[in-house]
């Protein structure tokens, strides 16, 4: 009997260990976690994303990088020291799981237990180059509002 299926994401259950910081989990485990009080969702996207895209309920937005420019966001550190309580876990949401691992290996060095959401809010590109189709948030059917 092969295990080679299991090299691929992790499943709804279980974090997958990462560098930097404390780990990957699915959306379907960060919802989970957010739904028992056990992680705080961090949606680290720019406010024109959360507006035009959609945004999870309940999620404390402390953008990564704003818009437009992209330029680093200065308060970052200070705002997701907010919105993280004194030994919480967060779960980390950007547009396809790149930012959010940046934002994760950060919260690590603020002495954050911080978790990237696999696949973001919007998953990868497909072959068409369209988003919502390969995995991500909305994908899964998890909460979410325009």
């Amino acid at each position: 009997m092969t295990t080679s299926h299991h090299n691929s994401a992790p499943g709804p259950e279980q974090a997958q260990p990462a560098d930097g910081y404390a780990g990957n989990v699915s959306p379907q485990l960060a919802w989970q976690w957010v739904q028992e009080g056990r992680a705080v969702l961090i949606d680290v996207r720019t406010d024109a994303e959360r507006e035009w895209v959609g945004q999870v309920p309940g999620a404390i937005a402390v953008a990564w990088k704003q818009w437009p420019g992209m330029a680093m966001n200065p308060a970052f550190d200070e705002m997701l020291r907010a919105a993280v309580p004194a030994g919480g876990k967060a779960v980390l949401l950007c547009r396809s799981g790149v930012r959010s691992v940046a934002a994760a290996k950060r919260a690590a060095e603020l002495g954050i237990e911080a978790y990237n959401i696999l696949g973001g809010f919007e998953g990868d590109l497909d072959a068409n180059g369209q988003r919502n189709r390969m995995g991500g948030w909305r994908f899964h059917g998890l909460p979410w509002h325009q």
